[in-house]
């Protein structure tokens, strides 16, 4: 029987193994290392598994070929992703911020240490129109002038006077239990009216 010896490359101690069939068989089990040297039956000197006769064919074909190197033209999309959601978010907050704001132009305050001028209605009754606006059981009441109007019509109802009248300047008179949410609807239809200037009872 022809015996093949093995060893760990560099190492002076040797394993005697029956068959080349026995070195392939550690080979694939882990047992050794394609950099560890074989002498067989025939061989004068000690050589690499992989570069034995006997074997480098078969070790080629064991071994994972090379990774391929990166694809430098392919596009990470992962940054443009953040940056496209934080100009998202930033987006939905400027929207959000600019609904809230009010820009109707209200009447100007006294400087500090003045005193603000009181206003008779009787004395600008031929330049503004009176809205009213309480809560009764729960609901919102409004009157323009003297006509009663729901709150989904009050823009097309203050546009309207507008129209009719020509006057773009309003007396709100608004309960104080009135939440903010309706009363401000009185605005956004003051506003879409192209009404600039409000006026409000003493203390509000």
């Amino acid at each position: 029987m022809s015996t093949w010896r093995i060893r760990h490359e560099g190492s002076p101690t040797a394993v005697t193994l029956p068959s080349a069939a026995r070195i392939l068989e550690g080979l694939r089990d882990g047992d050794w290392e394609p950099t560890d040297e074989v002498r067989g039956p025939s061989d004068t000197r000690w050589s690499a598994i992989e570069s034995h006769p006997a074997f480098e064919e078969i070790v080629a074909d064991m071994v994972p070929p090379p990774p391929e190197p990166p694809d430098e033209t392919k596009l990470d999309m992962n940054p443009l992703i953040d940056v496209a959601l934080v100009l998202l978010i930033f987006f939905i907050l400027t929207a959000t911020y600019s609904t809230l704001r009010r820009s109707i132009e209200l009447l100007p305050s006294p400087p500090d240490g003045a005193t603000s001028e009181t206003i008779k209605v009787e004395n600008i009754k031929d330049d503004v129109f009176k809205v009213r606006m309480w809560m009764e059981d729960g609901q919102p009441k409004i009157k323009i002038e003297d006509k009663g109007v729901v709150l989904e019509e009050l823009e097309r109802e203050v546009a309207e006077i507008v129209k009719a009248t020509g006057r773009k300047k309003m007396f709100m008179d608004v309960a104080g239990d009135v939440p903010w949410g309706i009363e401000s609807k009185l605005y956004d239809a003051a506003k879409a009216a192209g009404i600039h200037e409000i006026y409000q009872p003493k203390g509000r």
